[in-house]
């Protein structure tokens, strides 16, 4: 057994500290949930979809908490107020649609004979979830799965401990037995058996490339299902056409906001040649305007990395990528400490060989660089190991859409970009992994077909 520690970025203290779960304890809880399951499925679905909405209710009622608790853990200004509007959006769809999503396909019911699909739970589902947005990331599965009539243990970042635990409170009181909604803190090794041993049904995870690697190890030769959402290196291209100033705002407040700690944020910016000086002059002011610092106070518009470990990836990406010619346009802002305040970056004159261009930077950096025409952003945009979200700024919807057939990513965006829209399938691929999050897909992840051919007595 060891301790998880939260280290707030504010100023290094230790907002929370909590033991981790031994092996055998860790078994107990998955064995209680499984248990829980069956009468938790037999509850009326209508049941569980009011449990899961009272849950999110009482969370809205809390939001003065979700906003301060975000800002010690993991950096994020108060002034954007937490996370509730994106998480009551995606918990609501998902009960919205879920009895319709969930109804039994019905291919034959004829006086003799009764041919369908049902969809049922696939037990016990293990919810590992990351930092950066770490209730709309966990609210994710966490509805679906319960309202599919899964029992669930959620495993939460060190980084945001109290986030699942607040997330359980919310629940039990609302009414979901503690066992069917647990929240757990594991290590990685007792994470690894716990799959290898078939103690949990399904893994939904949410991390680095080589956290899904690990779960995909854990879980060979156990047929349990793996959903992986990992990294990203999501580009945006602003052709000719191009609103520029609406392209402007939007691009580069998906590139930092959050301090540019965004699963599809944008990491790379390509501009069609007649465009681009005028567009990296609007980006430059318009970071240049940011406000670094602490995030509890009501004028930061930007705070700190969430620990100061990424803080120094991003600052080592943006040294190499100066050292080999790319010239950096914002200067060190006042309350960039080294550590885990870091000052926006723009660069320019950036190739693919730098990897600031190629590797998740997941922090407040981005490149740009000129394109002469559709073919030569396509060809760039493509040239990665990832693929989330890839977003096109243009007049010409048709265009668009015909360019992002070409696009190899999992969501495009038209006029737009870092936004998870819960009627839509939330997918990878590539090393971006795989998996179907949020839409009517996401309950066919989270169940298994069982048909039935039942021959009646006429």
């Amino acid at each position: 057994m060891t301790d998880l520690t939260c280290i707030s970025p504010i100023d290094g203290s230790v907002v929370a500290t909590r033991p981790t779960l031994s092996q055998a304890d860790a078994e107990d809880a998955a064995r209680a949930g499984r248990a829980a399951q069956a009468g938790w499925a037999a509850r009326p679905m209508t049941e569980r979809i009011a449990l899961v909405r009272r849950a999110v209710a009482i969370i809205g009622e809390q939001t003065d908490r979700m906003t301060r608790e975000l800002a010690l853990q993991m950096g994020r200004p108060v002034r954007y107020g937490g996370e509730f509007g994106g998480f009551e959006e995606r918990a609501s769809y998902m009960c919205d649609i879920a009895e319709e999503a969930l109804a039994p396909l019905v291919v034959e019911d004829a006086p003799g004979i009764l041919r369908k699909i049902e969809r049922e739970p696939l037990g016990l589902v293990l919810i590992i979830a990351p930092w950066n947005y770490p209730y709309m990331t966990a609210i994710n599965a966490v509805a679906p799965a319960l309202v599919a009539g899964n029992s669930v243990m959620l495993k939460h970042s060190e980084q945001t401990l109290l986030v699942g635990e607040h997330l359980a409170e919310a629940f039990h009181a609302a009414g979901v037995p503690e066992a069917v909604f647990q929240n757990v803190f594991l290590d990685h090794e007792v994470t690894g058996a716990l799959i290898s041993g078939r103690e949990v049904d399904f893994v939904n995870f949410t991390g680095s490339v080589g956290g899904g690697q690990a779960m995909e190890r854990a879980a060979a030769g156990t047929f349990i299902g793996v959903a992986t959402e990992l990294g990203g290196k999501d580009p945006a291209y602003i052709r000719a056409d191009a609103d520029l100033d609406a392209a402007v705002d939007g691009v580069m407040d998906g590139a930092m906001f959050n301090s540019g700690q965004c699963c599809c944020g944008i990491e790379r910016i390509y501009v069609q040649e007649s465009l681009y000086d005028a567009f990296v002059e609007k980006a430059v002011a318009l970071v240049r305007a940011s406000k670094l610092g602490d995030p509890r106070e009501a004028e930061t518009t930007m705070g700190p990395m969430a620990h100061v470990r990424f803080a120094r990836g991003v600052r080592a990406q943006i040294d190499a990528a100066v050292a080999a010619g790319a010239v950096a346009h914002i200067d060190t802002m006042k309350a960039d400490d080294g550590g885990a305040y870091l000052t926006p970056q723009i660069l320019t004159g950036v190739t693919h060989e730098m990897e600031v261009m190629r590797e998740e930077s997941f922090g407040p950096v981005v490149g740009i660089m000129p394109v002469s025409d559709d073919d030569e952003a396509v060809r760039l945009m493509n040239d990665s190991r990832f693929g989330l979200t890839a977003s096109i700024w243009t007049t010409d919807a048709e265009a668009a859409e015909a360019i992002g057939r070409r696009l190899q990513t999992g969501t495009v965006f038209m006029n737009r970009c870092d936004y998870l829209d819960p009627a839509l399938c939330w997918s990878g691929c590539k090393d971006t992994g795989r998996g179907a999050g949020l839409s009517p897909l996401a309950y066919q992840a989270l169940t298994r077909p069982k048909s039935y051919h039942l021959k009646k007595k006429v």
